[in-house]
């Protein structure tokens, strides 16, 4: 096979899916080169702005490093910023270099569209990238902070209104954001919150069109619920540095107002020179090729493609299956196969207004509507699901840090449960008093494992006859051995299988011991005293922590458990969250190992890992 060249511009959500979906189908083809060109390095959450934009979640949490994505793959990401492509030699250049191909994905993504607004553009925030989320957090911060200061009433108002224009889903979960933010801002700068506006206005006289009614009413009253004016029927005529005009006699004094009306393809489309569409997006045939050039698919928000008379709808679900469609049909081309026509598969919406309640159709035939906190779990497991197919363990686990336990003002669908975490500071206590008693527990046994070894007194004496093979000389030895025993209460299936269990391996037929009971009698003694060394010392402690549970539990079950194992056990649940991270070597190790660790081959490529 003659060597191909593929390459994709954008890094967005239709550009990421291609690079992946590429990697999967030529990753064992070392005559196929995968170039991703981007002018960020980094892939952005734009279904995720809103928390940013109003400080439910830290920055960090809508962007990935694309080298991330695609360590160990088959793509080659390269920060460059293309300004041209010469589509007659399949070349596209930047300000100081040319890269060629054979095949070209361009999901160069989309910006806002203003419709000829006057004074949007100028005028008004965006939210369409990771520096409008920064920038419009820090610019409503820096109001309530101007307000606290400000004495004359008019001009106080003006700073503390703020306006969303567009009812759509951006719209919608931006304005709920603020509608919580509000009270913590509002404490924060000793301002009264009655005096704070918040208005969402749209032209249609409904919002979330693309919703039932009866799931956009509730996310009506919701908005209601949290003080937000909502101005339906009302198109906006111009946007000033003070304020905004609706219609032509209704004037809002603002310094705030944060655009979310409309998207459109990127400028850069527009001036390929390519047939476009509504909007500027590049129409396409089927198989998501340009219809002026076979060699160049167009996804995402840059490709126009009718489905019964209506374009195919700018959002991730149909980013995702553009990518796919445009994948196939460039594997089918080289590999001389068959090409598949594109066939949308929109499987629902989902909507957050606010961190604790939202809105969502799920399906395509029968849809399945959800609000409130169910809505929004399911919102956080789809979050998760796309985050797993990017950057897999890792970013999941970055994502419930960010969504469920680093919260701030209890802006979480579980309230402020997961984020009731204590200073570790205040765990060492405790992981010393845990470690000693553990080393106490097995040095108080090992002079007896050290004597005799098939000496067994930690597992119960097997039953023959109904009565225990046992002699009185081990009953008082186990006396002696297991301090005070408490009756716990084990549920019938735990006693069958732990019977079952220790007749398996630890009995004979004789009613003796097995080599396996010496061994794991030997192996809990030694268990004992290492976990109460890694306690003691702080070292791998969240590990130490989770043995300590898994032994009181083996010993709970077997019916054996001593007083003091009740709150070993829960003890050691609290400090599972990294006690040695602090006055601990864990503070030292488990940097120094995460480093190391980052650099496996293997952990890059499935993203073992935690940032």
């Amino acid at each position: 096979m003659n060597e191909k060249r593929i390459v994709i511009l954008g890094g967005g959500y239709a550009g990421t899916f291609a690079g992946k979906l590429l990697h999967k189908k030529f990753k064992k083809e070392d005559s196929i080169s995968i170039t991703l060109i981007d002018k960020k390095p980094y892939h952005t959450l734009m279904t995720e702005l809103h928390e940013v934009a109003g400080s439910r979640t830290e920055e960090d949490s809508i962007k990935i490093d694309l080298k991330k994505i695609f360590a160990k793959r088959k793509v080659d990401v390269v920060l460059d910023e293309i300004i041209n492509i010469d589509f007659d030699n399949k070349v596209i250049s930047s300000k100081d270099e040319t890269y060629e191909y054979d095949y070209l994905i361009v999901g160069a993504g989309g910006e806002p569209c203003y419709y000829g607004i006057e004074g949007v553009k100028e005028n008004a925030f965006s939210l369409w990238s990771f520096e409008d989320a920064i920038r419009i957090r820090e610019h409503i911060r820096n109001m309530f902070r101007l307000a606290s200061q400000e004495k004359n009433i008019e001009k106080r108002k003006e700073l503390l209104t703020f306006v969303v224009v567009g009812a759509g889903f951006t719209g919608v979960e931006m304005i709920g954001e603020l509608g919580e933010w509000r009270r913590e801002l509002c404490e924060e700068y000793n301002i009264d919150c009655s005096e704070v506006r918040l208005i969402i206005i749209d032209a249609l006289d409904r919002i979330l069109p693309t919703f039932p009614e009866s799931l956009a009413n509730k996310a009506l009253r919701k908005l209601k619920r949290l003080k937000v004016e909502v101005l339906l029927n009302s198109p906006l005529s111009c946007v000033s540095p003070v304020g905004l005009k609706i219609g032509s006699d209704t004037e809002i004094s603002s310094q705030t107002v944060i655009w979310a009306a409309g998207v459109q393809s990127s400028e850069f489309v527009s001036k390929l020179g390519v047939a476009v569409g509504p909007r500027g997006r590049a129409k396409v045939n089927e198989y998501m090729q340009s219809v002026d050039h076979e060699s160049v698919y167009f996804i995402g928000d840059n490709s126009y493609f009718e489905e019964d008379g209506v374009g195919v709808p700018q959002i991730v679900e149909a980013a995702h299956q553009t990518a796919e469609t445009a994948v196939h049909n460039i594997y089918a081309d080289i590999n001389g196969k068959e090409k598949e026509a594109f066939k949308s598969n929109i499987r629902g919406f989902m909507v957050s207004v606010g961190s604790r309640y939202g809105v969502a159709n799920l399906g395509a035939k029968n849809p399945m509507a959800l609000s409130g906190w169910i809505a929004m779990f399911v919102k956080h497991m789809v979050n998760m699901l796309y985050l797993f197919t990017i950057t897999g363990f890792n970013r999941v686990w970055t994502y419930a840090m960010h969504e469920f336990f680093h919260v701030k003002g209890k802006r979480s669908f579980v309230g402020g449960h997961f984020a009731k975490a204590s200073p570790n500071f205040w765990l060492i206590p405790l992981r010393l008093f845990l470690g000693v008693m553990w080393i106490i527990e097995g040095i108080n046994k090992l002079p007896r494992v050290l004597k005799n070894p098939n000496d067994i007194f930690l597992i119960p004496q097997p039953v023959i006859d109904g009565a225990t093979a046992a002699s009185a000389d081990w009953e008082g030895a186990a006396e002696e051995a297991v301090a005070q025993v408490i009756a716990l209460p084990v549920p019938e299936f735990i006693e069958k299988i732990v019977a079952q269990s220790m007749e398996m391996f630890f009995y004979t037929p004789d009613g003796g011991f097995t080599a396996l009971a010496t061994i794991f009698q030997t192996g809990m003694v030694i268990g004992e005293i290492v976990v109460g060394l890694m306690l003691l010392g702080g070292l791998f402690t969240a590990f130490g922590s989770v043995l300590s549970i898994l032994m009181c539990l083996m010993i709970w079950s077997s019916g054996m458990a001593p007083q003091e194992i009740l709150w070993f056990g829960f003890a050691a649940i609290a400090l599972i969250g990294g006690s040695g991270s602090t006055f601990g070597l864990d503070y030292y190790v488990l940097p120094w190992l995460k480093g190391k660790w980052k650099k496996i081959g293997i952990v890059k490529k499935w993203y073992l890992y935690i940032d």
